[in-house]
């Protein structure tokens, strides 16, 4: 009954009814439904049938990282890194992410590549953060896609490039592509702002 529920409501959310949604992933969550107590952490996150609290987001999001789900791990460690709902805590957020790159979230692999191309909690190290990129590329992550193109283009792999940069198109968001194609426009690259378009 609860996966039911738990389908419904995203059925629900992506039908444009988010407070219906919300109200299905509360009845899932309550009977214990991890993906739906991760959702009810998404609403809440970002207002969706539902005003804006990042605390219980962030509350919702470490009870479904606890008892194991991948995705509850990436929000988890996201609001950390973030300091959203909870005090900033970047040792924590990278380890929550690695926990669920171990599982194969290709989101948070990408995160884990973002820590050691910035310097966050490890040394930088731009050679692990291009291999967390190309796993998180491969893995389907749009923002792991970019990534791997801009490590590409900086040791001289256009057509490479090129091909995770049309990639990355296919599944980005419309603010995630725009700030790409604003990326690519200011670079030594910047004719291949037209594959992202």
């Amino acid at each position: 009954m609860a996966e039911a529920q738990a389908v419904l409501g995203q059925m629900l959310l992506d039908a444009g009814e988010p407070r219906q949604g919300f109200a299905w992933f509360n009845k899932a969550a309550a009977q214990g439904h991890l993906m739906a107590l991760n959702m009810v952490g998404r609403c809440y996150d970002l207002g969706w049938g539902t005003p804006v609290d990042k605390v219980r987001a962030a509350e919702c999001f470490r009870v479904a990282a606890a008892r194991g789900l991948d995705w509850g791990m990436y929000n988890y460690a996201t609001a950390l890194a973030l300091g959203e709902g909870l005090a900033e805590d970047k040792a924590a957020a990278l380890a929550w992410f690695e926990r669920a790159a171990a599982m194969g979230n290709a989101k948070a692999i990408n995160y884990v590549g973002s820590f050691h191309e910035d310097g966050w909690v490890v040394a930088r190290d731009m050679a692990r953060a291009a291999d967390f990129y190309r796993q998180a590329a491969e893995g389907g992550d749009f923002r792991g896609a970019f990534n791997h193109a801009r490590m590409l283009l900086d040791a001289g792999r256009v057509a490479e490039a090129r091909n995770w940069l049309a990639r990355c198109r296919e599944t980005a968001t419309p603010a995630f592509a725009q700030r790409a194609r604003d990326w690519l426009r200011a670079s030594r690259w910047p004719e291949l702002e037209e594959l992202l378009c």
